[in-house]
């Protein structure tokens, strides 16, 4: 029996589209839309691709999605699911999954978050993500997108969980980045795994989440790939706050930090790793004497 074929509409062609078009391509009929398209390439039209649409894949920015979303909801059938892999937070302070729910209701988004590096689908390695979506058949369907694809689906509800696991893990590999760079041992990267988890669940906790959503695949699976992969942007950049290069600090834990700063979403005092991650960023050059006094400090 042939699998169905969905009509699937990609919301940006950066790494992740690129990627999510490579895995679901050959199995079902893609759309592609890019803010600015590529010169000589005909851009696609929201107004008519939305209604078409059985899934559309948030493959944009955080910051983005309050915008899109808003021209969305209106031309969205009510079949349509809504997926999202962002990791960050907005210009508000808010989680890519809440701004959708919010255009959408809950029973029409969901997030895809766990370790799932984009050169790793492109070159065809497995890639496993939680689905955090309320409804089980929901769950159900998206399963069925994904079926047959190196990506492995595993259910979850827990979107606060899920969405702040994976949004402070890339806050969190910094702190594997420096320890890299101070040549501090694997032993130090151990403890700071440990550390890192027993930070976020409290955080998790603390805005509303479950305390194990953390130790699964959206956090300690997507931590070790990101703290630990050579190509990872955010392991680079606590090698670069050692080296004291502030002109080259730019991503989304950089602007996850400034975000939960400018609108006190927590307090960061209790979470002493956290801290010296946010105070690395603010200066740099503090960073070898910080990490060192961490440790020392046990």
């Amino acid at each position: 029996m042939r699998e169905k074929k969905f009509r699937v509409l990609i919301l940006g062609h950066g790494e992740m589209g690129q990627a999510m078009e490579l895995l679901l391509g050959p199995r079902h009929y893609l759309r592609g839309w890019q803010r600015r398209p590529p010169a000589g390439n005909a851009p696609v039209n929201l107004e008519e691709a939305i209604p078409a649409s059985d899934y559309i894949l948030f493959c944009l920015p955080a910051t983005a999605h309050a915008e899109i979303a808003a021209r969305i909801a209106p031309l969205r059938r009510d079949a349509t699911l809504c997926l999202t892999i962002a990791k960050g937070l907005d210009e508000r302070g808010r989680l890519p999954g809440a701004v959708l729910v919010e255009a959408m209701g809950d029973t029409h988004v969901a997030l895809l978050y766990g370790p799932m590096i984009s050169e790793e689908i492109r070159a065809g390695k497995p890639a496993f993500a939680e689905c955090g979506v309320a409804d089980s058949a929901a769950f159900e369907r998206i399963a069925a997108l994904y079926r047959g694809t190196a990506l492995h689906l595993e259910h979850a509800r827990d979107l606060t969980g899920l969405s702040w696991s994976v949004i402070l893990k890339n806050v969190y590999a910094m702190a594997f980045g420096v320890a890299d760079e101070l040549n501090l041992g694997d032993n130090t990267r151990g403890f700071l795994a440990v550390t890192a988890l027993h930070e976020l669940s409290a955080i998790v906790q603390h805005l509303g989440g479950q305390a194990a959503t953390p130790y699964r695949l959206a956090g300690l699976g997507d931590l070790i790939a990101t703290a630990t992969s050579a190509g990872s942007h955010h392991h680079e950049l606590g090698r670069l706050l050692v080296r004291g290069r502030r002109d080259a600090l730019k991503g989304e834990g950089l602007h996850t930090l400034a975000m939960i700063e400018k609108f006190r979403l927590f307090d960061s005092a209790g979470f002493p790793l956290l801290r010296l991650i946010a105070n690395s960023v603010r200066e740099p050059s503090t960073t070898s004497r910080a990490m060192h006094d961490f440790i020392e400090n046990i």
